[in-house]
């Protein structure tokens, strides 16, 4: 299940962007983060693809959801303009970005491009 990221939790898990000018993860494997807002049509849409992944992907992927309208310095620290914003986060390398409602396909084909897996 996709776990929700406060600015506390995201400097712990994902990125201290207070410490750390040069982009590190803290991760042990790859993430998925999707910003996200309750009023937000598409990102309904995605929200259950997002859970079927987090269990297709269980150990491998990490899932997490960011709320844009709780969380507006961390949509603002990435640049969040439209929402659903999907930021693939690779274990090495820079992050990348996608907007708009993925369909799973697309998903699996990121996961497999950026991450490596299968």
């Amino acid at each position: 299940m996709a776990e929700h990221l406060t600015k506390e939790t995201f400097k712990e898990k994902v990125f201290n962007f207070e410490e750390n000018e040069e982009w590190k993860y803290n991760g042990e494997v790859p993430c998925i983060i999707d910003f996200y807002a309750d009023w937000c049509a598409p990102c309904k849409m995605v929200a259950p693809i997002i859970e079927e992944l987090s269990k297709d992907y269980d150990g491998k992927v990490l899932f997490y959801k960011i709320n844009t309208d709780e969380e507006q310095e961390l949509a603002g620290l990435f640049g969040i303009q439209s929402i659903p914003s999907i930021l693939f986060v690779p274990k090495e390398g820079q992050p990348q970005m996608a907007v708009g409602a993925i369909p799973k396909d697309g998903f699996r084909q990121a996961i497999k491009d950026v991450f490596g897996i299968e």
